[in-house]
C-alpha cells in the first residue's frame, strides 16, 4: 500500500478531481458494491513470514508496512524466495479468512493475488516467482478462497500490483527515480510479457471475479505507464469479466467507461457527499502485512466511526486483516471483527443498501444519519455514538415530519417522543444508551425526505456553531492551527460571511465570537440580522505555548461575547459577520445560544 512518509504528498495527488457528471451515478454492475457497504482486504505473501523483520533489523525508514520489507531493508530476490520455507500449508485455510469476513458482517473480499514484490499467490505460468513454486507446495491459495467466497456467497476481488514489480528486471521499482535505467521499451516489455498474461490469468481460471483493486496513487501521467498501456487492461478485464469492477488506482479518472469506483487514499475518510460508487481502503492496525512488532491497533470504536461515516457520506470501507505465514488472523482482529459483526447483525439494516443525507460532513457532533427506501416510505437511522447529556438528540436538515420515530435495541423498537421546528427535530431519549458502541435511532417518513441543506446544524450543546466551514460562502481560505481538519478562514479587507440559522423558538440569544487577530491595532467587524446590528473590535492577540520547553508555539485564539439578538419568532435568519478592517483576521467561530430564563 502507500508508503505513510508520502501521505500527505500523495492525497495531495491522489488521482485527479472526480467528475461526477462524467460518471454513472446509477450504474446497475456497480449496484451490488454499492449495497455492500462493508468488505475485507487481504495483505498475504512472501513478507508475511518476515513479519516485518529481516536478519534481527526492524523494516527501515519510519515506513513499518511490512509488506514494504524487500525494497526497504534492500533483501535480494533469492534471498527474499527463501520466506517461502516459513508457510505452514498443513494449517493454512483460506475457508476460515472466508467465514471470518462472513461472521464481521463483510459482503466481499479482496485478496492481494500480487504484491509489489512481484510474487504471484497463484500457481502462474508466466515465470516461476510464485508462493506455490518458490514453498514447492502444489497449494493455489487464489484457487482455495474463489471455492470458499462461492460456498459462502462472498463477492470475491483481487489486488493486482501493475505499476510497481520488484522481481521482473524492467517493472517500476522507485530506485529508478535515481538510476533511470528502465526505458519505455523496456517497461512495455515488463507489460506484455508479465502485466497482462497475469491478468489474464486471474480473470480466466477462478470463475467470476467481481472486482480487481490495481494499486497506483498517482496519475499515470506521473508515471511510466501509457494510456495505452492502461486501455489494454480495460479492454482485456472487459471481454474475460464484463461484470468486474475496476478501481481509479488502476490510474485513469473515474469516468464509468474504464473505472467503475473510486478508491481514497489509505485510511482516507470521506470528507463530502459522493454521487458515484466509492471506497476508502483501511487497516485494522498500523501495517497492511503482518507485522510481528505491531502495537497500533485500532478500536472497535474507530472502526465503527470508519464504516458508518463513510456509509453517511454513500460511501463504503475495506478493512485489511494481515494473516501469520501459518493462516492464522492476529486475535486483536478476530476480536474486533466478531465485534463489528454481532452490531451488523442487529443493526445491519441502516448499513446494507443504505446511504447518507446530502448534507454536509460532520454536520452532527453525536453521529452520522444514513437512510434508504422502504417500499413509498424513507427511513433515516441516526447512529449515536456520543449519548446526549441532556438525553435530548437533535437532528438539523431534515424539512419532513417524521410519522414515527423509535430507539432500537436489538428487535425490539420503542417509539419515541419528539417535536419538530422547521428543519430541526428535537427527540427524546432514555437515561440508557442501550448500545455500547453506537445506539441506533430510527426516523420513519411517509415519503421523501425534504431536505434543508445549508441551515447551520444544532449542537448537542444546545447552540449553534457558526464556523467558515458551514457558512453560505464559496472560496474563503480556509487554514489550519490545529494540525487536523482546516475551519478557519482568513479575512482581509471587507469581507462578509453569511449562516443560516433556523431559530427554534422565539427569545434573547446571545452571541460569542472567537479569533485570532496578528495585527497591533484592534480589528473592527460588525454582525448583523434581519434588523439587528451589532459592532465590536477586536483586540491583537499573540502566539500561545503549545508545550514547554520545546519552543512550541501557535496563534493565540480568545472568545469575546459580542453582544445579543432578539428573535421574535421561530424561523430562519441569515446571520452576516463583516470584516472592517483591511489587515488580516484570523476567524475561528461564533457560537448563538439561546439565554435561558
Amino acid at each position: 500500500m502507500i508508503p505513510s512518509i508520502k501521505r500527505l504528498l500523495i492525497l495531495s495527488l491522489l488521482l485527479f478531481s472526480i467528475s461526477a457528471k462524467l460518471f454513472a451515478q446509477t450504474s446497475e454492475k456497480a449496484s451490488w458494491f454499492k449495497d455492500a457497504r462493508f468488505g475485507m482486504f487481504i495483505h498475504w505473501g512472501l513478507y508475511s513470514a518476515a513479519e516485518g523483520m529481516w536478519k534481527g533489523e526492524p523494516l527501515r525508514y519510519m515506513n513499518n508496512y511490512a509488506e514494504w520489507l524487500r525494497y526497504r531493508n534492500r533483501v535480494s530476490k533469492e534471498e527474499y524466495g527463501t520466506l517461502a520455507k516459513r508457510f505452514d500449508w498443513s494449517k493454512i485455510d483460506p475457508e476460515q479468512w472466508v467465514l471470518l469476513a462472513k461472521e464481521a458482517g463483510m459482503k466481499y473480499i479482496i485478496i492481494t493475488a500480487k504484491h509489489h514484490d512481484g510474487v504471484a499467490l497463484w500457481d502462474t505460468k508466466v515465470g516461476h516467482y510464485s508462493l506455490p513454486q518458490l514453498s514447492g507446495s502444489n497449494r493455489d491459495v487464489i484457487k482455495d478462497i474463489a471455492v470458499a467466497c462461492r460456498k459462502h456467497g462472498m463477492k470475491l476481488g483481487f489486488y493486482y500490483s501493475h505499476w510497481i514489480d520488484w522481481e521482473h528486471p524492467y517493472g517500476w521499482n522507485h530506485q529508478q527515480e535515481l538510476s533511470g535505467h528502465v526505458t519505455d521499451a523496456q517497461y512495455n516489455q515488463y507489460w506484455q510479457e508479465k502485466v497482462i498474461p497475469q491478468l489474464r490469468e486471474l480473470m480466466t481460471n477462478y470463475g467470476d471475479i467481481a472486482l480487481i483493486w490495481f494499486d497506483m496513487w498517482i496519475p499515470y501521467q506521473k508515471s511510466i505507464i501509457k494510456k495505452e498501456q492502461l486501455l489494454q487492461v480495460v479492454k482485456l478485464i472487459r471481454e474475460l469479466q464484463p461484470n468486474c469492477l475496476i478501481n481509479s488506482r488502476l490510474g485513469l479518472p473515474t469516468d464509468a467507461e474504464n473505472v467503475d469506483f473510486e478508491t481514497l487514499g489509505d485510511n482516507q475518510f470521506g470528507s463530502n457527499y459522493i454521487n458515484h460508487p466509492w471506497e476508502t481502503p483501511g487497516t485494522i492496525a498500523h501495517s497492511w502485512g503482518y507485522n510481528g512488532q505491531e502495537n497500533e491497533w485500532k478500536s472497535t470504536s474507530q472502526i465503527f466511526q470508519s464504516l458508518i461515516s463513510n456509509v453517511s457520506l454513500n460511501g463504503g470501507f475495506t478493512l485489511n486483516i494481515g494473516p501469520r505465514a501459518n493462516g492464522m488472523v492476529p486475535y486483536e482482529s478476530v476480536s474486533r471483527l466478531h465485534e463489528v459483526g454481532n452490531w451488523l447483525n442487529t443493526y445491519g439494516e441502516g448499513i446494507y443498501g443504505s446511504t447518507g443525507l446530502d448534507l454536509k460532513n460532520n454536520q452532527f457532533d453525536w453521529g452520522y444519519l444514513t437512510t434508504k427506501k422502504e417500499g413509498q416510505k424513507t427511513v433515516v437511522y441516526a447512529h449515536v455514538f456520543n449519548w446526549p447529556l441532556d438525553h435530548t438528540l437533535r437532528i438539523t436538515g431534515i424539512k419532513s415530519t417524521p410519522e414515527q420515530v423509535s430507539l432500537m435495541k436489538g428487535s425490539v423498537s420503542t417509539a419515541l417522543k419528539f417535536d419538530q421546528s422547521l428543519s430541526l427535530i428535537h427527540i427524546q431519549l432514555p437515561d440508557a444508551q442501550p448500545d455500547h458502541y453506537v445506539s441506533e435511532v430510527k426516523l420513519t417518513f411517509n415519503g421523501p425526505v425534504e431536505l434543508d441543506k445549508n441551515t447551520v446544524p444544532e449542537s448537542t450543546f444546545g447552540g449553534f456553531s457558526l464556523k467558515s466551514t458551514n457558512s453560505l460562502n464559496q472560496g474563503l481560505k480556509i487554514v489550519r492551527y490545529n494540525g487536523k481538519n482546516p475551519t478557519h478562514a482568513i479575512l482581509t479587507g471587507d469581507t462578509k460571511i453569511d449562516w443560516e440559522v433556523t431559530i427554534p423558538e422565539a427569545g434573547i440569544y446571545s452571541l460569542d465570537f472567537s479569533a485570532h487577530n496578528p495585527n497591533k491595532e484592534n480589528s473592527v467587524f460588525e454582525v448583523s440580522t434581519t434588523n439587528q446590528r451589532l459592532e465590536g473590535s477586536f483586540a491583537s492577540t499573540n502566539k500561545m505555548v503549545v508545550e514547554p520547553n520545546e519552543n512550541n508555539y501557535t496563534e493565540e485564539f480568545v472568545e469575546n461575547r459580542i453582544g445579543k439578538f432578539k428573535f421574535d419568532k421561530p424561523g430562519k435568519y441569515i446571520i452576516t459577520f463583516n470584516s472592517k478592517q483591511v489587515q488580516p483576521l484570523w476567524f475561528n467561530w461564533m457560537w448563538l445560544e439561546k439565554i435561558k430564563n
